[in-house]
């Protein structure tokens, strides 16, 4: 697993291959980047289920202004760690061992606002749904944000209250999601 572009381009980025995770695949992570590359140039991400954090480095290599990464578990949390060293970006980045809930709470407390933000949860558990509501009632969502959205079986919609999809794509057995926030 390496990074597509931007600034850290080509480096390698570490806890692909541990057990309980599932990285994006780089043809799908080049395919998003593509639809929601306007977004990130100074962009506050927030990369829920963020496993050794591909998609949020990606972001960072981009030129959005930090990241921060959630993830519950603490095997992966400290790969994420290290790649985070490795490229040398710990001032952009800021790492919640928890469970996405009490992150968002969290979040919520410190009253931030995020301008793109990744949703990508172990397919089997099919919460999506329920993570984009916790989003938009914790007030989570930045105007004109830019939500992203990975599955397999989940059913979304095409609305969710200021969320609009515009743009499904299928990779092999994944989907992709976009929605947008207008106002």
């Amino acid at each position: 697993m390496r990074i597509i572009s931007g600034f850290l381009k080509g480096r390698s980025v570490g806890g692909y291959d541990v057990k309980g995770t599932r990285p994006t695949m780089d043809r799908v992570k080049e395919s998003v980047f593509a639809s929601i590359q306007s977004k990130i140039p100074k962009s506050i991400v927030l990369d829920l289920f963020s496993g050794s954090g591909s998609l949020g480095i990606e972001a960072i290599s981009n030129g959005a202004d930090c990241c921060y990464f959630v993830d519950d578990n603490p095997k992966i949390v400290n790969i994420l760690k290290e790649n985070i060293r490795n490229f040398n970006i710990e001032d952009k980045c800021h790492i919640i061992n928890k469970d996405y809930c009490k992150a968002i709470r969290l979040l919520k407390d410190k009253n931030i606002k995020f301008n793109v933000i990744f949703i990508d949860p172990p397919y089997k558990d099919k919460i999506i749904e329920k993570v984009l509501m916790l989003l938009i009632e914790n007030e989570l969502i930045s105007k004109n944000a830019v939500v992203v959205c990975e599955y397999r079986f989940d059913e979304l919609a095409s609305f969710y209250d200021e969320l609009k999809l515009v743009k499904t794509k299928k990779y092999s057995d994944t989907f992709v999601s976009i929605y947008e926030r207008s106002n």
